[in-house]
């Protein structure tokens, strides 16, 4: 078989982003909405009557996981928590501190709004869509009286059912996938995850719930991946191996389950957050997306099963980049003359 980590290593190269603090570009947009909203804050809340709480800010999603790419579309996602000290009796209907938000940023972009589990402020150039700013709101931790942080889901025209403080702790998540993973096996884990997204985008809509959410790819990553070497003595990581491992393993989790209301049955993967509310993450995919999804995955694995008996270290990676895209890497044939195969296969501990 091929040994193609060299293609892999670029392919991650080409479609990663790095934490906040090492893409000055995001995080210079960071900063200017954690400044507009330390500057307009206060005068909102005064406003409306009341006296500004405190509030803090935090990265959080795949930038502070280390788990981003860059999107296909260059419509960057940014994620940011604020964190307000209040407990939530102080605020019982949560859509008000998203309310605050909303006003501190308005007029800052020609397009505020107030989502279901954010405030999003859209950044437009010459009417094309260059990045967008996901705020998420909480009430901190330490002002609630059993000690946990809660995030405000509603919105303005929102029914009061569904105005609601919901746990959410995003920091011992990422502590949680940083303690299982340590080392090469953390540095595998997260070019996985890249390259399972970068498949997401190249093979799904981005419109709406058809294709899986970001965040479920990488929590089927945690629960699932076991991390390959070809040379685990050398370090010498095999991401197709690993890649291929894991997506045979998310397979054989689809289940089939009863849908009561389309009254059929039904094969469905259910990925937990490991972490309250330990909801299932791709819940709000339809039965036919599931289909679509579960198809895919199909396509997947066996461009993997036929990149790794491949010979040829071209033919390989012309398979893999049908599947993944442009930005993974074909080598020239006269580069490839001589065929090299790996002389240890092994796998980590770690997971």
């Amino acid at each position: 078989m091929a040994y193609i980590q060299w293609q892999f290593d670029k392919f991650n190269e080409a479609i990663m982003l790095g934490r906040f603090e090492e893409n000055a570009t995001l995080r210079e947009k960071r900063d200017i909405i954690k400044d507009r909203l330390a500057d307009q804050l206060p005068g909102v809340f005064e406003a409306a009557g009341e006296a500004c709480p405190d509030f803090y800010f935090r990265d959080q999603g795949s930038y502070e996981m280390g788990t981003g790419v860059k999107p296909l579309d260059g419509d960057f996602d940014i994620d940011q928590g604020i964190y307000f000290e209040v407990n939530i009796e102080s605020y019982p209907d949560p859509v008000v501190l998203k309310q605050r938000v909303h006003r501190a940023l308005e007029g800052h972009t020609d397009n505020v709004c107030i989502r279901r589990s954010c405030v999003t402020a859209f950044y437009h150039n010459e009417g094309e869509p260059i990045y967008h700013v996901d705020i998420a709101v909480y009430s901190d931790g330490n002002s609630n009286h059993d000690g946990q942080a809660r995030i405000a889901k509603g919105k303005e025209n929102s029914g009061s059912e569904y105005r609601v403080w919901e746990f959410s702790n995003p920091q011992a998540l990422t502590e949680m996938i940083e303690s299982r993973f340590e080392g090469n096996d953390r540095a595998q884990f997260r070019r996985v995850v890249r390259s399972l997204k970068r498949w997401k985008d190249v093979n799904f809509p981005s419109d709406g719930n058809a294709a899986p959410i970001g965040i479920g790819i990488t929590i089927a990553a945690y629960h699932s991946l076991r991390t390959c070497y070809a040379d685990i003595v050398a370090g010498k990581p095999d991401d197709l191996a690993a890649l291929r491992d894991l997506v045979w393993k998310v397979r054989g989790q689809f289940m089939s389950t009863w849908d009561s209301t389309e009254q059929q049955w039904t094969r469905r993967l259910v990925v937990t957050l490991p972490v309250e509310p330990w909801n299932d993450l791709f819940e709000k995919m339809t039965n036919k997306q599931m289909v679509d999804f579960e198809e895919k995955l199909q396509i997947l694995q066996q461009s993997l099963d036929s990149a790794i008996e491949e010979v040829d270290p071209v033919e390989a990676c012309e398979t893999l980049r049908k599947v993944f895209g442009d930005d993974f890497p074909v080598p020239p044939p006269e580069e490839t003359a001589k065929r090299h195969t790996p002389a240890i296969v092994s796998s980590s501990n770690s997971a």
